[in-house]
């Protein structure tokens, strides 16, 4: 893998990650009316506020990391015209198979 995918995947990993702790921060303050917990961890942390967080955070980071890892893909494939390495490419419609076309 060339190094500018590897700083551009990096990189986006960082904003996407952000954006999603925010996103989440905001969803949990307006379905909750607290904020959420600094530290799910803690002792002081609730049982069910802290099962529930790490299910939102992690549904949250994992669906921020696909549309991070697609969008990714999706624009080297239109930059390049390649599938990035490791990726399978896009699968042929049935209208391509008939035509021949990719």
């Amino acid at each position: 893998m060339a190094v500018g995918s590897k700083l551009i995947g990096i990189g986006t990993g960082i904003v996407v990650r952000k954006i999603s702790e925010k996103g989440l921060a905001r969803i949990w303050q307006r379905t909750k009316h607290t904020d959420p917990p600094a530290d799910p961890a803690s002792p002081g942390t609730p049982w069910p506020e802290a099962l529930s967080y790490a299910v939102a955070s992690g549904a949250a980071i994992g669906v921020a990391r696909l549309v991070a890892t697609k969008g990714a893909a999706t624009a080297k494939m239109k930059l390049t015209g390649r599938v990035p390495e490791g990726m399978e490419g896009p699968k042929p419609t049935p209208s391509s198979r008939l035509t021949g076309k990719k």
